[in-house]
């Protein structure tokens, strides 16, 4: 790809790799490529998928052979702060697999309340960016609270294929100056919250982000063997956490996922085995993005207080806390839910995080895998 066709606009940033080279501390920017690549199951299966990768920092004419086959499980994490000025690009490569496709792609920011429908995505009523071509998004970012995004463009397929990931945006309340009041809890500098809630009653001190997805092993190779995509029978028997199913989720490796058909390129670097310490308050940031399945889950021995769901906290219209404690949490495609552990009601052990629709504990055929992690307690 020439150079001249991968265009990044960011402020500050004077050779074109979304590095401000005079940053602003109220301007974020960031460059992906969309194109395709493999994955590996946890039984071994290699599945080819679409995907983007990070090309933040790689100079223009880099780009394509950057990315190549880059395609990554899940998307390329996504953090912003509240009220920042966020310029995200987006260049659509050509597959290297399927030549013959010239499918667009677009960046979708789930659930923002976008002022312009051009930045939203939704190719219907905004773009989408071509093969061989560049997309400069920008977001005055809106309230904090855990998003997700993914490709909207035949957005079934390209889901199903592997084109989603994580994004949260953090609070102004993170910012306060040392010793503010927050209605008797008072702020020291560095302390974390999920939102700006007034009262510290939504403060951690660690995180996990851990994205729910599927994949159809059957849609996947007809998509590679250039076969009649079957929508209608479309079952996700590859349930997954960021990209990898039991035990693969507990496995501190960030470079899973390489082999031959990728070029050795990892491509599922997020790894999902949730670590604390007591008496730390644990906070999880639980999203579902799989094209099929509604998922239920649980963590035997430990209570999970939901303090928000789907980037809004739990709160009446009259400042009533509305957070309840529980032991299973539900989630659809696109949802999510902002959940505190306090780990000093909770004896040091490891614990099992998993889906109550049994049939997805399990690798395809493999027994024993699927939508579980770990959460080791210290």
């Amino acid at each position: 790809m020439p150079e001249g066709r991968v265009f990044v606009q960011c402020p500050g940033d004077t050779d074109g790799d979304a590095v401000p080279e005079i940053p602003d501390p109220n301007v974020a920017c960031m460059h992906i490529a969309g194109s395709d690549g493999f994955a590996t199951m946890a039984d071994g299966r290699i599945q080819y998928v679409f995907g983007f990768s990070n090309v933040t920092g790689i100079p223009p004419g880099q780009v394509l052979k950057t990315a190549e086959l880059g395609a990554e499980i899940p998307a390329p994490l996504i953090k912003a702060k509240e009220g920042q000025r966020f310029y995200l690009t987006l260049t659509t490569l050509p597959m290297k697999i399927r030549p013959d496709l010239f499918d667009p792609h677009t960046v979708h920011w789930h659930g923002l309340p976008n002022a312009t429908p051009i930045f939203d995505g939704e190719p219907m009523a905004s773009i989408a960016i071509n093969p061989g071509s560049s997309l400069t998004y920008y977001y005055q970012v809106p309230g904090p609270g855990t998003y997700m995004y993914h490709c909207h463009v035949e957005a079934t397929e390209h889901m199903q294929m592997g084109m989603l990931g994580n994004l949260y945006v953090t609070p102004l309340q993170n910012d306060l100056p040392d010793g503010t009041d927050l209605n008797g809890f008072t702020h020291a500098a560095g302390n974390l919250y999920v939102f700006n809630d007034g009262d510290g009653s939504t403060y951690y001190q660690k995180e996990h982000l851990l994205q729910i997805i599927g994949f159809d092993p059957i849609f996947h190779d007809a998509n590679m063997n250039i076969q009649p995509l079957p929508f209608a029978d479309m079952v996700d028997s590859y349930m997954m956490i960021n990209g990898r199913g039991y035990p693969d989720t507990i496995n501190p490796a960030t470079d899973l996922g390489a082999s031959p058909e990728n070029n050795n390129r990892p491509s599922q670097k997020v790894p999902s085995l949730v670590t604390a310490t007591r008496p730390e308050k644990l906070l999880l940031r639980i999203s579902n993005l799989s094209t099929v399945h509604f998922s239920t889950i649980t963590i035997p021995g430990i209570t999970m207080k939901v303090v928000g769901k789907d980037a809004m906290i739990l709160r009446s219209t009259t400042g009533q806390n509305l957070y309840y404690e529980t032991s299973t949490l539900s989630l659809g495609g696109g949802q999510s839910a902002e959940v505190i552990i306090d780990t000093s009601t909770v004896e040091a052990g490891t614990y099992f995080m998993y889906t109550t629709k049994l049939d997805e504990l399990s690798n395809d055929q493999e027994d024993f895998g699927g939508l579980m992690t770990e959460i080791v307690i210290q």
